[in-house]
């Protein structure tokens, strides 16, 4: 199984640079610019606050996926 993501689409739709969405979760831009690139697999906790920042249900920007 593989997790998927769309915060790269919701951040930019809220019109945040990578740089603000990880001051406000309290990563580093690295770490989100790896999370969107899909090479890097958040805590549950990372994920429960990004969508708390972002305004969504975690299920609405995280998803599991079957690896082919």
């Amino acid at each position: 199984m593989i997790i998927l993501n769309e915060v790269q689409q919701f951040r930019k739709e809220r019109k945040l640079t990578q740089e603000a969405l990880a001051k406000k979760v309290g990563v580093s831009r690295k770490t989100i610019n790896s999370l969107e690139k899909g090479n890097y697999t958040p805590s549950l906790l990372l994920a429960f606050q990004i969508a708390r920042v972002l305004d969504v249900e975690i299920t609405e920007i995280f998803k599991l996926e079957e690896e082919k």
